[in-house]
């Protein structure tokens, strides 16, 4: 499903370039649950934001299903982030001022026109409903974010991730914002979602959690040092 080859990424900070990534390869399998794990600096949430298009190589290529992301369009790109890839991060980046619902079905409604979105609109809200059932939060969906605890915010958004049913899960310190019970229930979530199908893609610095998923690649330095 997924491939990078020859990944390299720097960055200036003032006068000096840093090197994040030098010369990464990986390869996921549909269906698998891999975990990238490093300590803080290692490249780990870079490449990942690689392999989700949020940021380009310098060098090397990203393809999704045997095509080249760089031959993608604007258009394709965006529609690559909305449909084909779902997003969860540490830090949640829910919307306060929209309930637990919108929220979730967010994603479907700015991929959308006005006419699109009021011809999906009654779908959408029940693929959301079902989602937030999945998940143990229906009786979450009018709360604001701010009113729910931190893995009930993880858990929304990974909702949100899952709405326009994606192909990949890429997960950036899904647990690292959270206490080691909560945490556990995340990790039982995409082990769940996993055993069902669904393609996942994890970063962390903790070798614990990166024992959940099935393969683990580990960076050190911006490079794979080693895979098991």
């Amino acid at each position: 499903m997924l491939q990078a080859e020859e990944i390299y990424k720097s960055y200036k900070m003032g006068a000096t370039k840093v090197t994040v990534l030098k010369g990464v390869n990986l390869t996921v399998e549909k269906g698998e649950f891999v975990a990238i794990i490093g300590a803080s600096g290692s490249g780990k949430s870079t490449f990942l934001h690689i392999l989700g298009a949020l940021d380009r190589p310098d060098k090397g290529i990203v393809r999704f299903e045997g095509r080249d992301l760089n031959d993608f369009s604007a258009g394709e790109i965006n529609g690559f982030r909305n449909k084909l890839v779902g997003f969860v991060f540490q830090f949640y980046h829910l919307l306060d001022e929209l309930s637990v619902l919108e929220n979730v079905y967010l994603p479907t409604m700015v991929s959308k026109d006005v006419v699109g979105w009021l011809a999906c609109r009654k779908w959408a809200k029940n693929r959301a409903k079902e989602l937030l059932a999945q998940l143990g939060l229906s009786e979450r969906a009018n709360h604001k974010p701010y009113q729910l605890s931190g893995g009930e915010r993880q858990r929304v958004a990974i909702g949100r991730a899952l709405m326009n049913e994606p192909e990949l899960l890429l997960a950036d310190e899904p647990t690292g914002n959270l206490d080691s019970a909560t945490g556990n229930g995340i990790l039982d979530t995409l082990e769940k979602l996993n055993k069902a199908g669904q393609t996942i893609v994890m970063v962390t610095h903790n070798d614990m959690i990166a024992k959940r998923a099935g393969r683990i690649i580990k960076l050190v330095d911006g490079k794979i040092t080693a895979a098991f």
